[in-house]
C-alpha cells in the first residue's frame, strides 16, 4: 500500500444514507468531495451494499436502486477481503486519508490508536470534516499551484 492522501475520502454507510435521506452535515461534507474532480470518494461494493440496504429499509427499494446507480458513477471502487469493516477496509485499500462516520466506536481514541499502526487516517463526523475542509490548502498540498476553485456541480 502507498501513502494515504487527504484528497481521498470514505463515507461509511450511515453517512452515505444520511446524505441522500437527510441532507445536513452528511450532504455538506460529501458536497466538498463532489465539488472537486481532484477529490475522490472511495468505496467498496460491500460498503455500497450496506448503504443501499439502509436506504431501502428507511425509504424504499426504488430509491435505493436509483441511488446505487448514481453512486457507482461517483465513487472510485476498491476491493477488500471478505469480513473486513467496509469503511475501514475501503480507506486502507483506497489509500484514503479520511473516513466519515457517525459510529462512535470508529471515532474512539482506542480505534484511532489501532488504526495508526496500519495507516494514517482521520475518522470524524461529517460535520467535523465539513467544518475543517479547506479546499485551497488541500489543493496546494495534493495538486500544487493556485487553487482554481470548485470544478463540478455537486447536484449534477
Amino acid at each position: 500500500m502507498g501513502e494515504n492522501t487527504p484528497a481521498r475520502v470514505v463515507a461509511d454507510a450511515d453517512v452515505l444514507a444520511a446524505d441522500l435521506l437527510c441532507g445536513g452535515a452528511a450532504r455538506a461534507a460529501l458536497d466538498h468531495v463532489r465539488r472537486h474532480s481532484w477529490v475522490a470518494l472511495v468505496a467498496s461494493d460491500v460498503l455500497l451494499d450496506d448503504a443501499e440496504a439502509v436506504v431501502a429499509e428507511l425509504a424504499d427499494s426504488d430509491l435505493a436502486a436509483d441511488w446505487r446507480e448514481r453512486i457507482e458513477r461517483e465513487r472510485e471502487p476498491v476491493d477488500h477481503p471478505e469480513g473486513d469493516h467496509p469503511a475501514l477496509a475501503s480507506a486502507y485499500r483506497g489509500e484514503a486519508g479520511h473516513v466519515l462516520s457517525y459510529d462512535e466506536e470508529l471515532r474512539s481514541a482506542k480505534t484511532g490508536l489501532a488504526l495508526n499502526e496500519h495507516m494514517q487516517v482521520s475518522v470524524r463526523t461529517p460535520d467535523a470534516f465539513a467544518a475543517l475542509f479547506d479546499a485551497e490548502a488541500l489543493y496546494e498540498l495534493v495538486e500544487g499551484g493556485a487553487y482554481p476553485g470548485p470544478d463540478r456541480d455537486p447536484r449534477a
